[in-house]
């Protein structure tokens, strides 16, 4: 099997990494975070002093990091460590031109490079149920490809450098937008002295159907299990959500495109989060609607 080395060892890359030592790969890893590298090496991961270290011998380099400003830091670490012909895969959610900028400086030095953000969050990582939404070339793509397969259930090649950052920011647009939509609508049921469990058996088979009402409803106790039913533990934090949601309209405002709910879902959000609920699954926008009364 290829050594791959592997940055960032958190919520998402510490589960991603224990699959790939599962799947028989040889997975040389770092984070600054040393309880990170605790656990990582209890799975099976060979934890080295510094990111080069992970680097330097490794077919392939996957990396799962905080924001775009970190990953041009550390691609300006790591490349030129780099084996020549060795394929740099990052999964991180950051804006369209920091990973434009990466691409760039891995192919300056001979190297692949992919933008491969995820969909699934900590659940699916853990499950190796991901789904990678992948932009750069088609050579890069293949080398990446058993990687993906091993991590998730599905890989999408979107196009060329950027693509998959671009995919990743518009889906979580649609879900952010969606699940306030699904709150709100819940709230309002239960105004009405509408049964959740009837609400639920309409929405979800009628035009109300969503991915956010049918298969992660926000309300405890109804439909298939969700956060909302583990006193909405994050799934994906409600910090997170805002990220991405900020994202949106940073790359909606570079390219002059108007996305008024969008920005309005954003502000909902970032509201949510200065109120305390970052650690919040953003499901839990719910609760936060229950609490307030009409303006």
């Amino acid at each position: 099997m290829k050594r791959v080395g592997f940055i960032g060892l958190g919520n998402m890359g510490g589960p991603m990494a224990n699959n790939l030592v599962k799947a028989g790969y040889s997975i040389v890893g770092y984070d600054r975070v040393e309880a990170a590298c605790a656990a990582a090496a209890a799975n099976g991961v060979q934890i080295v002093d510094n990111a080069q270290a992970a680097v330097s011998d490794s077919d392939l380099v996957i990396t799962m990091l905080p924001d775009g400003p970190i990953l041009r830091s550390v691609y300006a670490e790591i490349v030129p460590s780099g084996r020549s012909g060795s394929c740099f895969i990052d999964c991180s959610t950051v804006d369209v031109e920091s990973a434009r900028a990466a691409h760039q400086m891995a192919a300056d030095a001979g190297l692949l490079s992919i933008d491969a953000p995820v969909s699934g969050g900590i659940g699916g990582a853990t499950a190796g149920t991901l789904t990678f939404m992948a932009g750069g070339s088609e050579d890069a793509f293949a080398a990446a490809q058993p990687l993906f397969d091993v991590m998730g259930h599905k890989a999408v090649h979107c196009g060329t450098a950027g693509a998959g950052q671009s995919a990743k920011i518009v889906n979580n647009m649609i879900l952010g937008i969606s699940m306030i939509g699904v709150c709100e609508a819940i709230n309002l049921a239960d105004k009405l002295e509408l049964d959740r469990e009837a609400m639920f058996d309409v929405v979800s088979t009628s035009s109300g159907y969503c991915w956010s009402m049918n298969a992660y409803c926000p309300a405890p106790g109804v439909g298939p299990q969700s956060p909302s039913d583990n006193d909405y533990k994050p799934g994906f934090a409600a910090a997170l959500m805002l990220k991405d949601l900020k994202l949106s309209q940073q790359a909606a405002e570079a390219t002059n495109a108007p996305t008024p709910l969008g920005a309005h879902a954003t502000k909902i959000y970032d509201e949510f989060v200065a109120d305390g609920g970052g650690n919040i699954d953003f499901s839990g926008m719910l609760p936060r609607f229950m609490k307030m009364d009409r303006e």
